[in-house]
């Protein structure tokens, strides 16, 4: 079938479409509704159906011939080591580990928060928490105490599987301390914390509170699959909002299977079997759908690496796990490769690997600039593949669907829109806009199987975030255009989120916790354009009459505060003293012109303007600051 009439047959006959797509897992219990609309009128897909992800994941496969095929390849080049687990182990295991979370009183429905690094035992948590029917909250092991304590208070878990620590580039990273600090300043208290211990840090435990992984491993009794409906919750996992709270994104158990079934042979062209290897983490959407669920519903090989791109040793680490073990399919963020290239800018590396078992390079996670996406496929002579997609769909809203039919790329474009979305231009009057003009995109209700149906414990925050602006659509919070062919060009964020080496943060929420140091009246935190990472967050700071402090020492404080609340994720690392901020009359800060100087565009001084003298003043400072690029 032609990409077209896939893609016309899911838009005009959904249900249709996406029940002949579920006839492809074994159900416990088949759906017979496809479609349906909850108590708060969202569609809902597969509610009479009842499965289990876990079972899907991995009973299935070793119930059907593949318990000795390689279900997890774990490459730590941090540590030295290296592990293969086949589908058979990886079913006892996560079948002992639901066992003591069983112990705990872990049930159907019960949250369970996982803080770990990229080590298999975070896979074996999650697949635990779903075997039970419970709902896993991963929480990247990057971020700091705060950000962990306020995700605890909205998930309110039962139990936190954590590690003694996690590891970057020659550094280990205490995260017992971190959750400790969490579950002091959170209101919510875990009945327990499974904590598995490293060897590079041991961590101090809380008797009658914590429990040894590997101790309770030894007794633990196997938990048999927990069968759930099609809408019963598999996860929630928090994604920045525009607001310093993030937002729990509730992905469903029947939709979600579908999809990831789907997906991993339309979108990826992989079979049973193939090797592979997305290059993100578990705590993040990428990680959820593509190292864990997808490679797994699908019969594939996943690979865990706990490493960089680069320095771990060196710039060839990526091509080295592809060769070793014969990656398919490579999928990872843009500014991995732009690390790659401007440590080994010729690729010299790339001459010691073979890379002949590699098919297809995916990216996603923020736009793919030219530049990366011509270095990459001249260095690799492999097809590179652009894809958009959002925490809250799960998998890709426009890509190039390879295991259907591979259209002709163009650079700067994630080419067209999935099976399932019906992906529309729209004014801000909510009219279609001609080809080639840019608006606020959006998606025609009903959103395709996987979607977010609600925000954890918030369905108005759901409503009011993502469906009010547009009646009968979901605004993705993205701008872009399509051209005279119906290609998808994603120009950027509409509000205040940036992309942070394909991690999604509020500029809002830095700018809260630059505003509480003491010396600070106002300021703006916006996102810039950065050759490596994509965009960079920077603070323009007003100080308070009076005070006096030197530049440098405030923007160390201020970074040290970013830091300390968010995480190093967060590279905040500049912060510059201003006279005043450009704000409209009413006392809006102009935002969005902020960007444009210092990204080098030309910008036009709106009519609202309260004093059109600040905006020289501005880019004066940005110039000697070395902010504005181009």
């Amino acid at each position: 079938m032609s990409y077209q009439a896939e893609y016309s047959k899911s838009i005009e006959t959904p249900e249709l479409f996406w029940g002949e797509k579920a006839q492809d897992l074994e159900w416990f219990k088949k759906p017979e509704t496809i479609l349906s609309k909850d108590e708060n009128g969202i569609d809902r897909w597969f509610a009479d159906g009842e499965l289990n992800t876990a079972y899907l994941a991995l009973d299935y496969h070793v119930e059907n011939g593949r318990a000795d095929n390689t279900a997890i390849i774990y490459d730590s080049p941090v540590t030295g080591q290296k592990r293969k687990i086949s589908y058979l182990e990886l079913r006892d295991e996560v079948a002992k580990f639901a066992g003591v979370l069983k112990s705990q009183g872990v049930e159907k429905g019960d949250r369970v928060v996982i803080y770990m690094p990229m080590i298999p035992e975070a896979v074996i948590a999650m697949l635990a928490v779903a075997r039970l029917g419970a709902i896993h909250s991963v929480v990247f092991g990057g971020f700091a105490p705060h950000e962990l304590a306020v995700r605890i208070d909205d998930a309110e878990p039962k139990v936190i599987v954590s590690a003694s620590c996690g590891i970057e580039i020659a550094k280990v990273i205490e995260y017992k301390p971190m959750l400790d600090q969490a579950i002091e300043k959170s209101a919510h208290k875990p009945s327990a914390c499974v904590v598995l211990q490293r060897p590079e840090a041991e961590a101090s435990m809380i008797e009658g509170r914590d429990i040894d992984w590997q101790e309770a491993m030894k007794t633990a009794e196997p938990a048999d699959c927990v069968p759930v409906k099609g809408t019963d919750p598999l996860y929630i996992l928090y994604t920045s909002g525009t607001t310093g709270k993030p937002k729990g994104v509730v992905r469903d158990n029947g939709g979600h299977a579908v999809a990831m079934k789907y997906s991993m042979k339309a979108v990826y062209n992989v079979e049973p079997g193939d090797v592979f290897w997305a290059a993100s983490d578990v705590g993040w959407v990428v990680g959820h759908s593509y190292i864990v669920y997808g490679p797994l519903l699908a019969g594939c090989t996943t690979i865990v690496y706990e490493g960089k791109p680069v320095r771990t040793p060196d710039a060839g680490a990526f091509w080295r796990v592809c060769e070793e073990y014969k990656a398919k399919v490579l999928f990872a963020a843009p500014t991995a490769f732009r690390a790659i290239k401007k440590e080994d800018p010729d690729a010299k590396l790339l001459e010691n690997y073979d890379l002949s078992n590699l098919d297809t390079i995916f990216m996603a996670g923020e736009r793919l600039d030219p530049p990366t996406y011509h270095w990459t496929i001249e260095k690799t002579a492999k097809p590179v593949i652009d894809h958009w997609w959002q925490t809250e769909t799960g998998w890709a809203i426009c890509g190039n669907m390879t295991g259907i039919e591979t259209l002709e790329p163009k650079p700067g474009s994630a080419t067209v829109p999935s099976a399932g979305y019906n992906v529309q231009i729209l004014d801000s009057e909510g009219n279609e806009l001609p080809a080639g003009e840019q608006g606020s995109i959006a998606i025609k209700l009903p959103l395709p199987p996987s979607c977010l149906p609600t925000v954890w414990g918030d369905f108005e925050r759901f409503r009011t975030g993502y469906l009010s602006e547009y009646p009968g659509y979901y605004c993705s919070g993205d701008g872009g255009y399509k051209d005279e062919d119906g290609y998808v060009f994603i120009m950027g964020r509409t509000d205040d989120v940036i992309n942070v080496a394909g991690h999604r943060l509020s500029t809002g929420e830095m700018e809260e916790i630059v505003a509480d140091h003491e010396a600070v009246a106002e300021c703006a935190v916006i996102g810039i354009n950065d050759p490596l990472k994509g965009q960079q967050p920077v603070g323009f700071v007003l100080l308070k009459d009076g005070v006096e402090i030197e530049d440098d020492a405030l923007e160390a404080e201020l970074v040290g505060l970013v830091r300390k609340e968010i995480g190093a994720v967060a590279c905040f690392k500049k912060a510059v003293v201003v006279q005043r901020l450009p704000k409209t009359r009413s006392g809006k800060i102009l935002r969005k012109l902020m960007r444009q100087i210092a990204d080098g565009q030309d910008y036009s001084i709106p009519s609202t303007i309260d004093d059109p003298a600040s905006l020289p003043e501005l880019e004066d400072v940005m110039n000697r600051n070395g902010i504005v690029t181009e």
